[in-house]
């Protein structure tokens, strides 16, 4: 299986490095020295973290072969994508990779249901899921614990306990497209595993 684990961003100095916006909460694992991940655009890849260091909270990689600043600043944009065993969990409890909450019930803590959890939304300041509503409109639910109390993959469901005014009635008028969420509470963790209540 494969999942995103971060992005390229603007060369840093003259020998190659670049800043990588990290999209996983394993990046000792993920984007460590002889990490082999694969590219989109696919052309550019695969890449081998050659070294990693952090510069003024940010992560800077240099990748084999990228010598200069010139082919460093050729990569921006670029999407990183590590393989990973569909069976693998990560190491802390409260931290899921983002195929194993994709396609779970989403339910109000009465049980009401609510639709499917679609998508994970990796943004710098916190995690969205993105539910989609019996009538086909979505609705975006900040991944903190205070709104996101329970996840239960045995049951494969998802409990949320949503503010007033974040999830409207379906019967609600025909708007479509999704009703983007207020921000709240601690940020999700950024990347393939997202972690409830503080760091996605």
């Amino acid at each position: 299986m494969q999942l995103v684990v971060g992005k390229i961003g603007r060369a840093h100095g003259i020998r190659g490095d670049v800043s990588v916006e990290v999209r996983t909460d394993e990046p000792e694992l993920r984007l460590g020295p002889g990490a082999v991940l694969l590219t989109d655009p696919a052309a550019t890849g695969p890449l081998t973290v050659e070294s990693g260091r952090v510069h003024s909270g940010r992560l800077l990689l240099r990748f084999a072969g990228v010598k200069d600043r010139t082919a460093a600043e050729a990569l921006r944009g670029t999407v990183l994508i590590a393989e990973v065993d569909p069976d693998e969990t990560p190491e802390d409890p409260d931290e899921y990779y983002d195929h194993q909450l994709i396609g779970l019930d989403v339910v109000l803590a009465d049980g009401t249901p609510v639709g499917e959890l679609t998508e994970v939304v990796h943004l710098p300041y916190q995690d969205l899921l993105t539910v989609e509503r019996p009538d086909g409109t979505e609705v975006l639910i900040p991944f903190v614990e205070q709104i996101v109390p329970t996840i239960d993959l045995d049951e494969q469901r998802v409990v949320i306990t949503p503010p007033p005014g974040l999830i409207d009635p379906v019967d609600a008028g025909d708007a479509g497209g999704a009703a983007v969420a207020g921000g709240a509470g601690d940020a999700g963790g950024a990347g393939d595993a997202g972690e409830q209540g503080g760091g996605a």
